[in-house]
């Protein structure tokens, strides 16, 4: 067992980034500024869904928030998504401007600071205005200008936010959704300066894009493989979430929200894809664990039971041998996962602290890891916290 004060150094591979107002200003051509994305200070303003889709748009009052234009988009940053150390109770789903949220959220001094605080000495940081995928710009009119905000944002992303960090702020790049070609051309052209990982959607039909059946993506698998890029998968990034009802409480989908990830993960393990490129590596981000065993229990159990189903081509393996080579998965908060720790697998696991959102552990990430993990032995330790994010995103840390 290992002590509080002797626990290894967290490497974090979920956090998340408020995007700061200037990186699409400072690098997109003058002719794009005014339509692309750029911040207006506003009223704050209301979320309604129409056909499907959250719409906000700035409201009358005298409180302010940082909008997000692009397009005919209109986005408030929320104090929910930025919250860092709030107790819950505080937490709205109101508006802010960034003087109202912690610098750590999208200065990168600021964010080491409380890594600092917090003992994370790295961290992999998922969008939050292009959402956990990118998908924003996959859905917008001017395709040529969703390829230059996305390669802008790839841009910041190694150049600012990583830049003078010295490893520990971890660059996780986008890629445009709507074109695999360009998609595995960014992977590439990302890999070249040092980038190991990519954002990307746990269920791309959900997004109306081909599915990981129909063959279409394997240019963009190709490319991961051939680089050694992770695809980090956030649960969200398919966009729809389960839903029991049209009238069902938002706590129903905030827990029922692994079921994206599960769903993502039997996709790939009966896909095909991993066994056609057998080095490519997934890491399923914010999902939690406690779920894997059972949906490998039953994937093999479906795979050697149902000779029935038609016209399905058989994989020479078993579901669950492609998940312990080649699918990882992150959590923060699963004493149930733990209990299953055996199954799920000490080297497929990986720890995250969430930062800046509000079911995450800063400041106290030390001691919520040693209150789930800190009874396993040294090993076990080292690779939960650390070891197995060093090891699949070939970081320069021991």
């Amino acid at each position: 067992m290992v002590s509080v004060t002797d626990f290894p150094k967290i490497i974090s591979v979920d956090d998340h980034v408020v995007e700061p107002p200037n990186i699409w200003t400072d690098r997109l051509p003058a002719k794009y500024r005014d339509i692309g994305p750029h911040i207006v200070i506003a009223p704050q303003g209301e979320m309604s869904l129409q056909d499907g889709t959250w719409v906000e748009q700035p409201g009358t009052g005298d409180k302010m928030a940082a909008w997000w234009y692009y397009e005919d988009h209109r986005y408030q940053i929320k104090h929910m998504i930025a919250c860092a150390g709030t107790p819950p109770e505080e937490v709205t789903m109101q508006g802010v401007t960034y003087d109202d949220i912690r610098p750590g959220c999208y200065r990168a001094a600021d964010r080491l600071a409380d890594m600092d605080l917090n003992h994370v000495e790295a961290s992999l940081c998922f969008p939050n205005y292009p959402r956990f995928c990118g998908q924003l710009f996959a859905e917008r009119k001017d395709k040529k200008l969703s390829k230059l905000c996305v390669e802008a944002y790839n841009d910041w992303m190694v150049e600012e936010w990583c830049g003078d960090s010295g490893g520990r702020l971890i660059p996780l790049c986008i890629v445009p959704l709507w074109d695999v070609d360009l998609a595995a051309a960014e992977i590439r052209r990302n890999a070249a300066r040092g980038v190991t990982a990519t954002a990307w959607s746990e269920l791309p039909a959900w997004l109306g894009l081909p599915s990981i059946h129909s063959g279409y993506w394997d240019p963009f698998f190709e490319a991961c493989e051939e680089t050694g890029t992770v695809i980090a998968m956030h649960i969200g990034s398919g966009t729809r979430t389960v839903r029991t009802s049209e009238d069902a409480p938002t706590l129903v989908t905030a827990t029922m929200i692994s079921a994206n990830s599960a769903a993502s993960m039997v996709d790939f393990l009966f896909s095909g894809v991993l066994e056609r490129y057998p080095t490519l590596k997934l890491m399923y981000a914010e999902s939690q664990i406690g779920w894997i065993p059972y949906f490998l229990e039953r994937a093999d159990e479906s795979y050697a039971t149902h000779q029935w189903a038609q016209g399905e081509e058989r994989l020479p393996e078993k579901p669950s041998f492609y998940y312990y080579s080649q699918v990882f998965s992150c959590f923060f908060n699963d004493s149930a996962g733990m209990k299953l720790l055996d199954e799920v697998g000490v080297d497929n696991i990986l720890f995250e602290t969430d930062y800046p959102h509000s079911d995450g552990t800063f400041p106290h990430s030390r001691e919520k890891a040693h209150s789930l993990f800190g009874h396993l032995d040294d090993t076990a330790v080292y690779k939960i916290a650390r070891g197995n994010a060093i090891k699949l995103l070939n970081l320069p840390f021991d």
